[in-house]
């Protein structure tokens, strides 16, 4: 889909595709699951767990700060990286309005 035509759709729309794309990834999951295990957590750390390149690795995780699901504190280079669970809880709210609602019309 072009980005011109994300107009035409509602900005909870918007928003719940743009954090499934984070869920449809199994890297991204991997990551997800990794720093929800850590107190905190840098870049490189990530590379040694999941066994990805470092910018293969920066390229999910922009993904994944794009749908607002990182919080970080930079320090000199570091970046260090922690989970936004409001964000999330907000994303299961949506996901449980949006199948709460569903007409479940399935013969």
């Amino acid at each position: 889909m072009g980005a011109s035509k994300l107009h035409i759709y509602s900005e909870e729309i918007n928003q719940m595709a743009t954090m499934a794309k984070v869920f449809a990834h199994p890297a991204r999951l991997s990551i997800l699951q990794y720093i929800s295990k850590q107190d905190s957590c840098i870049c490189n750390d990530i590379v040694d767990e999941i066994g990805l390149s470092q910018p293969t690795i920066s390229q999910h995780l922009k993904v994944i700060n794009e749908a607002g699901l990182l919080k970080g504190s930079f320090e000199g280079k570091s970046i260090c990286y922690c989970l936004n669970v409001d964000r999330f809880q907000e994303f299961q709210s949506h996901l449980n309005t949006f199948f709460n609602t569903t007409a479940s019309n399935c013969c």
